[in-house]
């Protein structure tokens, strides 16, 4: 009589109900931090500029198109014409981000390196995660967006780099990515999570947590003023004076991007002079 032979257990790795319990949780971690870094050596890429912003906000065209929708409809004192005159007076913040994104692009990608040097990186959702990443496509860039998974859905948007775009389930994870190969962050007005990355970002600089420095860009002093009285920390003491340094307070653009190219010319660009960054376009070479 013979024996019935046991099946093969799967391996592992290939243990599906294993790899998705609490006790594989620490491998899911782990692929969160090793595929993509895999996929940032494939692609080439030493370092990053991260743009935070409202997911809100809408291009100018689709402002106007919601704006003359609310007004079809009637009363000019409703909730909808309210709601659809802010996304107008909102937009020039989409506007504004794709259009700085587009200049650091156009800079960054004459840069002469073996790598790609501070890419336009964000969320990967709408808003102004949107407006960054065609921003950076408009100048002929890679550009990444770090999605997350979330209960209510939250598409990529169409403008990332296919082989750049990420979907994190952890958070934390997720913030690894956007701070670990950041050398600038460019934040537009925005909600709870533009203050927490704003803030957590801030505070790792003002307690020398950051291995390298980080530039900081708050876009929209119109916005930020209303919201956050950093006079007030510092006369109560919550903070100094000297921490006000910590980032750059700019309105427009071109005030951003000439602060962003001299800073990590400064910071980030060994060998390379303020002049030589001023005329990359005429010494770039081809990359391999």
């Amino acid at each position: 009589m013979s024996e019935d032979r046991l099946k093969a257990a799967p391996l592992a790795y290939q243990n599906e109900p294993f790899i998705n319990s609490p006790d594989g949780r620490i491998l899911r971690i782990l692929s969160e931090y090793v595929e993509p870094l895999a996929r940032f050596r494939r692609e080439q890429i030493q370092d990053t500029v991260v743009f935070f912003g409202s997911a809100r906000f809408q291009s100018r065209t689709a402002a106007e198109k919601s704006l003359k929708d609310a007004q079809a409809k009637g009363s000019k004192a409703g909730a909808d014409h309210k709601k659809a005159q802010a996304a107008m007076e909102m937009s020039r913040y989409y506007e504004d981000a794709r259009q700085l994104a587009s200049l650091l692009t156009e800079w960054s990608i004459t840069i002469p390196a073996r790598r790609r040097r501070f890419v336009v990186t964000t969320g990967g959702g709408p808003g102004i995660m949107e407006a960054a990443n065609l921003g950076a496509k408009d100048a002929g860039g890679k550009t990444i967006g770090l999605n997350i998974n979330l209960p209510f859905e939250q598409y990529p948007n169409p403008y990332i780099t296919p082989s750049l775009n990420f979907e994190f389930h952890y958070f934390f994870m997720r913030k690894f990515w956007f701070a670990y190969l950041a050398k600038a962050l460019v934040i537009f007005p925005g909600g709870f999570g533009t203050f927490d990355e704003l803030f957590e970002i801030l505070t790792l600089a003002q307690t020398d947590k950051l291995a390298k420095k980080i530039l900081v860009v708050i876009y929209g002093s119109e916005y930020w003023k209303k919201l956050i009285n950093f006079q007030a920390m510092i006369d109560t003491g919550t903070i100094s004076a000297t921490d006000l340094s910590l980032f750059k307070m700019v309105d427009s653009p071109e005030e951003g991007f000439e602060f962003l190219r001299d800073g990590l010319t400064t910071y980030h660009l060994a060998g390379i002079t303020k002049k030589e960054a001023d005329v990359l376009p005429e010494i770039a070479k081809t990359r391999p």
